[in-house]
Parts: structure tokens; C-alpha cells; sequence
């Protein structure tokens, strides 16, 4: 089992903390150089002789590697039962800021980890961005339950929802709330370009509000 970072901005952080996300998706970055339909017809090829725990973070589609071309491409995210320590927007408390007089008051001691997702109403402070957070600061630790590829686009409805998008009670159409939240990420046109993507699912193992 191994420990890798995992970049979120603030509001995917209160989808996790809240349990509406359970999925992320990240571009591969090497994109795999057969068509749509050069690929399908290879999913059904009969599996390699030894299936072993290599390729269990490796492109799989159906229990089965992808071809050769493409099944060389590990997750950079890990494999099923890694763990993703999350990074966030965060700043440490400056005691300076406390507006109190009495003592003791309600502010956090000096050099509390506070975090964007939880925090953004308070006034004050520079925030740190979530790409310098170090290890210790982290409060959530999540576990890969599974990692699978597709392309961009075909993220089903179901799939909108894990990845924080939407609400279980409404029956409007999602698809398209993501795409606004991909584009927020990856900029204007990364939807229509429709790269293959990892497909990363997980749970929440540590974390809570702070």
C-alpha cells in the first residue's frame, strides 16, 4: 500500500467531506493513439495468459488490460487499496488576527491548519495554495477502490453524481453541470477535445471539518 498526494479545489473538498463525491477524474497524459473504433473490438480479446498484480493499476476495461499500446500507462493515483492524502487551499492561524480581548476567546491557537473549503467566510489571512500543502497539514486520507479508464465523455449520469455533480433527488439532466465544472478546471474546449481520462474511485478512510 502506498501514499500519494491528490490536488482538490475547495468546493470538491466539501463534496468529500459531505459524501457526494466519490469519484475524480484526471487526463491521461499520454493519450492512447488508436480510434474509438480501433480499440472496441480489441476489448474482446481473450485476457493475457498471467494477470498479475502489476496490471492491477494498469488500463483495464472488464477484468481484461487494454492492448499492449496502451496497458504499458500505470495510474499515476495508484492502485486499488493505495491511499490519496488530499490537498487543499489552507492557511496557518496568526494569532495576530484574534480581534478578542478577553483570554481566553474562541479563536484556534496559533498555527492551526485551517482550511478554504471550511473557512472561506473568514476575513483576513492569505491563503495557501493547495499545490504547497504538506503532509501534515492534510486532514483527509482517502482509499482507491477502483480505477478504470474512458474517454471523457462518456461519464454516465450515475457517474455525474459521484463526482459531486448535481442532486439524487432532482431528475435533471447532469452531464452538462459537469461539463461546466470540468471546463472550470481544465479550461474552455478541454470538454470537446474528449481525452481519455482515469477514472479514479475511492472512499473516505480519515477526515472531517476543521
Amino acid at each position: 500500500m502506498k501514499e500519494r498526494p491528490i490536488l482538490f479545489s475547495a468546493p470538491m473538498v466539501s463534496a468529500i467531506l459531505e459524501g457526494r463525491k466519490t469519484q475524480t477524474r484526471r487526463v491521461l497524459k499520454e493519450q492512447p493513439p488508436l480510434t474509438n473504433k480501433e480499440i472496441m473490438p480489441l476489448y474482446t480479446m481473450e485476457p493475457e495468459p498471467k494477470v498479475t498484480e502489476v496490471t492491477m493499476h494498469e488500463v483495464m476495461e472488464n477484468e481484461m488490460p487494454f492492448p499492449s499500446s496502451v496497458s504499458r500507462h500505470k495510474c499515476p493515483y495508484g492502485k486499488i487499496g493505495d491511499r490519496l492524502w488530499v490537498r487543499e487551499t489552507f492557511r496557518l492561524f496568526d494569532s495576530d488576527e484574534c480581534p478578542h480581548s478577553d483570554f481566553p476567546c474562541g479563536c484556534p491557537s496559533w498555527g492551526t491548519p485551517l482550511y478554504r473549503a471550511s473557512h472561506d467566510c473568514l476575513d483576513g489571512g492569505k491563503w495557501t495554495p493547495s499545490i504547497h500543502m504538506p503532509r501534515w497539514v492534510s486532514r483527509i486520507l482517502l482509499e482507491i477502490t477502483n480505477v478504470h479508464v474512458e474517454q471523457l465523455q462518456d461519464i454516465s449520469e450515475s457517474d455525474c453524481l459521484k463526482e459531486g455533480v448535481g442532486s439524487p433527488i432532482l431528475r435533471d439532466c447532469k452531464k452538462p453541470k459537469f461539463m461546466q465544472l470540468w471546463e472550470s478546471i481544465n479550461g474552455t474546449g478541454s470538454w470537446n477535445k474528449n481525452p481519455w481520462v482515469w477514472v479514479v474511485e475511492f472512499k473516505i478512510i480519515q477526515g472531517g471539518a476543521a
